[in-house]
């Protein structure tokens, strides 16, 4: 079974693209924390590769953008192509089959979005998409 739950952050700003026979898509970053601390003691992201088709890449590029929170469910893509230089390129992407839009009514930059974060003792901080380092 191929499945796959994520909830992050886009890290860019979206940018909508057809192929030649009209299919919209969209590839993006979600910026996904992981639950426990480093050595350090700061917590750490992984950044996984995604990609959206059809409607649902339309109504992300719509409604949402850098910074925004979204939550993924889909599946695990592989895939290869020669580049320009004749090399072999291996992609590992997560293909998008929904996107359910997290917080407040981000547009399309997504900046304008404010969220709560709990912190470890329990309470919360305001914090602004545009203190967001992506």
């Amino acid at each position: 079974m191929n499945m796959v739950g994520l909830v992050g952050r886009i890290t860019k700003d979206l940018e909508l693209k057809y192929t030649p026979s009209g299919q919209a898509n969209v590839t993006f970053t979600l910026a996904v924390n992981r639950s426990f601390k480093n050595a350090q003691g700061e917590r750490e992201a992984d950044f996984i590769n995604c990609v959206a088709w059809r409607a649902q890449a339309e109504n992300l590029c719509n409604f949402k953008g850098k910074g925004s929170e979204i939550s993924v469910t889909g599946r695990i893509q592989t895939r290869s192509y020669e580049n320009s230089e004749g090399r072999r390129i291996y992609v590992t992407e997560v293909v998008a089959e929904n996107i359910g839009f997290i917080g407040g009514a981000g547009g399309n930059g997504g900046g304008q979005e404010r969220n709560t974060a709990p912190v470890d003792n329990g309470e919360t901080i305001d914090i602004s998409d545009d203190d967001l380092p992506f």
